[in-house]
Parts: structure tokens; C-alpha cells; sequence
């Protein structure tokens, strides 16, 4: 009896320390009211369940309930035309947020304004978001809403001759945040602009043409050169926010890796821990490059869950650029869930044909009150939209059917 104990005990303790957990529930994305059309380079979705904008490329959307019980979509756009960069540079230089409502939480959102753009505009060149604004996050905490974005600013060739602007700016990203009352007051521009950045990079380590870099042999952190991509949730074990970013390491290439900062209110101020989390290692050993993590606190299931594009397919067991899921008992350290596919970079339309996407990132998701997963919101695009300055891009927004897991 004791031998068999032993050996139960030995293998409940093998599945522990392998990263492998039991994935609470399943999802299953339900088809889209969209239909597939051609542009003049390229295909796109249009439909009431995908937002897309006329002479823009729409991006990354993130949704909440208003207390007008309307659901407001705070997303990316800018500029796009035969006059205007390519969108794997505009999105850098140009990024701006607007707004959009909708009744329904899936379908027919309207675009009202845009409610933030980079400082320059306002006349502020040397601001930290004097450049652009991208990738909303926006919370309800205690009655008031948060909107995180990440903000750049152009520190001018003198400080890195050999780096073009582009990529001064991209290496310039931080975090910010703005809380508002009410969507009214966003819209009409009542809230005050941060000055100063919410989170910035503790290292700046790179192998080449970096700008301020840190001095040599500087062992990079989390927060590396760049601190992007914001989600934050309450976590109620330790009564603290936690704020989770993406930053970059080099090994020699580029690789997202992420990590996370506690604070005692929604703005702060944030700490930023030393763990890298999301610590998912390939065969060698090296971690397994994510991005665009949407963290959330689950009371039902009494942990954390977080959903993270899967650059290599290393998370989700699967295919490149999929969406994974993974779990965390602290927000700190986090395991494979048993089932970690979230999603492929497909959509199932409502005449049941399925449609492979060239991009479906930037998750966001609309949870019901104890913590599961309803609607989810991405940045998509049928075809690859890097070189392109066509405005193919939208965001789509996808309802969800949760079962338990088996």
C-alpha cells in the first residue's frame, strides 16, 4: 500500500513540475456574420462582426460594457493610401485610437471619433507618446475605466546615427494610461494625458543598432529595450493590480518575452518583478517567443488564465501563430494547460465555410462576471498586409462557446 502511494505521489509530483495542467474548460469559436471580399491588392472579411474603416487599417480592438449598457471598442487605426508607408512601418509612426459602440457585443460596431493621437499633434514633439499611440487595453476597475495604450516618440537621429526612425521609434515604446468616468467624457477629451510613461525599460540590451543602449554585460530583463502591449487585472489572493507587458530579448534575433509589475491601484505605481513569466522553453532550450498577452483573474476557476499569440507553436503544441492558452495560480508562475490550442488563425463563416487568416492577433475578450471567456476580439487580416498600403486589415470579433473540460 505505502509503494503504491509512494508511486502515486511521485507521478502527481512529475505532472507538476512538467508545466502540464488540466485545462479547465474548452472553447469553441462560433461562426461570424462576415463575408470574404476582394480589394484592389488584397482580400478582406466585411460583415457586422468585423470592424473596417475606408481609407484606414484597423488594428487591435478592446471592448467593455458601458453603464449606458452599450459595449464601447476602443481600437488601432491610421492612414492608409498610395501616398502613405506600408503598414509594417505606418503602424509605428502613424497609430492612432478611436472609438466605436455597438448594442450587441459581436456584431455592428460604429466608429465615432478618434479619441487619441500621438502628442506631436497637440504641439508636444517631445512627449513620450509624441509620435503615436497603438494597442488599447481598457478595464473597469471600481466604476471608473482605464485605458492602457503604448505610446513612442522619435529621440532624433543624433542620439543613434545608424538606426532609421522607425526603428528609433519602436525602440522608444512604453506604457501609459489614462482613467476616464465616462465615454462621453473620453470622447469629449475630459481626462488628463500622462506625461510621464506608467512603466519604461529597466535594459536596453542588443546585439546592434540600439538606441541608449545599457552599459556591456548588462544581463537583460523582461522589460528589455521596450515595454508594449498592456493587460492588467485585480488579483484578489495578494489585493494588488498586476500589469503585464511584452518586452524584447535578442538570441541574436528578435524574441517577445513578457513579464509583469504589481501596484496598488489600476494606475499604479507599477514595480516591475525580475521573472521572466510565460517561461515555455523550445528543445533548446531557449524561450519560446509570444506576444500579446490577454491576462485575466477567473473567480471561478480561482487562477489566472492568459491568452498569447504562439510565435512557433512551442505553447500550443500546434502550428505557427496560433493563440495559446496557458494558466497561473499567482500571475507569476504559469503552466501549459493539458488542451493549450485557444485558437488556430481560422473563422468559420455563416455559410459553415472555414477561412485560413494570414494574421489574428492583438486577443482581447469580453469575460462573463465570474471569469470566462464570451467574445473575443482580434486584430486580423486574410492576407499578408506588411507591405501593403490598401487598408485590409480589420478587427474581428468572435463569439465564444465554453464547455468543461473533459
Amino acid at each position: 500500500m505505502k509503494t503504491a502511494l509512494k508511486k502515486i505521489a511521485l507521478a502527481c509530483f512529475l505532472i507538476s513540475i512538467s508545466g502540464i495542467a488540466t485545462a479547465q474548460f474548452q472553447v469553441k469559436p462560433l461562426p461570424v456574420q462576415a463575408v470574404l471580399k476582394q480589394g484592389e491588392e488584397n482580400q478582406f472579411l466585411d460583415g457586422p462582426s468585423t470592424l473596417k474603416l475606408k481609407d484606414y487599417f484597423v488594428w487591435g480592438g478592446s471592448v467593455v460594457k458601458g453603464k449606458e449598457g452599450k459595449y464601447h471598442m476602443l481600437f488601432a487605426l491610421w492612414e492608409s493610401g498610395a501616398d502613405k508607408e506600408q503598414f509594417n512601418k505606418s503602424w509605428v509612426l502613424e497609430s492612432k485610437i478611436g472609438h466605436a459602440i455597438s448594442d450587441y457585443p459581436d456584431r455592428d460596431f460604429e466608429f465615432q471619433k478618434i479619441i487619441l493621437r500621438g502628442a506631436r499633434y497637440d504641439g508636444n514633439v517631445d512627449a513620450w507618446d509624441a509620435q503615436g499611440v497603438h494597442n488599447p487595453h481598457v478595464k473597469e476597475f471600481d466604476g471608473s475605466f482605464y485605458l492602457y495604450y503604448i505610446g513612442g516618440k522619435d529621440p532624433g537621429e543624433q542620439i543613434a546615427p545608424d538606426v532609421d526612425k522607425r526603428n528609433r521609434v519602436q525602440q522608444s515604446q512604453q506604457l501609459g494610461v489614462i482613467k476616464f468616468d465616462s465615454f462621453e467624457d473620453l470622447e469629449a477629451g475630459k481626462f488628463t494625458r500622462p506625461t510621464e510613461p506608467l512603466l519604461s525599460p529597466r535594459t536596453r540590451v542588443k546585439p546592434n543598432q540600439v538606441v541608449n543602449p545599457s552599459p556591456e554585460g548588462t544581463v537583460a530583463k523582461p522589460d528589455n529595450l521596450i515595454v508594449v502591449n498592456p493587460s492588467v487585472d485585480y488579483n484578489p489572493k495578494t489585493k494588488e493590480y498586476m500589469l503585464f507587458f511584452k518586452g524584447n530579448i535578442y538570441e541574436p534575433s528578435w524574441k517577445g518575452v513578457h513579464g509583469v509589475a504589481t501596484g496598488p491601484t489600476p494606475v499604479g505605481p507599477f514595480t516591475a518583478r525580475d521573472e521572466f513569466i510565460f517561461d515555455v522553453r523550445m528543445p533548446d532550450g531557449k524561450i519560446a517567443s509570444t506576444e500579446d498577452p490577454y491576462v485575466w483573474f477567473s473567480t471561478k476557476y480561482d487562477c489566472f488564465f492568459a491568452v498569447v499569440k504562439d510565435f512557433t507553436g512551442t505553447v500550443a503544441r500546434s502550428e505557427k501563430k496560433v493563440l495559446a492558452i496557458l494558466k497561473s495560480e499567482d500571475g507569476i508562475k504559469w503552466e501549459i494547460t493539458s488542451e493549450p490550442l485557444f485558437m488556430k488563425r481560422e473563422v468559420t463563416l455563416e455559410n459553415g465555410e472555414i477561412l485560413h487568416l494570414d494574421r489574428l492577433e492583438r486577443p482581447q475578450l469580453l469575460l462573463s462576471d465570474d471569469g470566462i471567456p464570451l467574445y473575443l476580439y482580434c486584430a486580423a487580416a486574410v492576407e499578408n498586409v506588411n507591405d501593403k498600403k490598401d487598408g485590409s486589415s480589420f478587427n474581428i470579433q468572435i463569439p465564444l462557446a465554453v464547455t468543461p473540460a473533459n
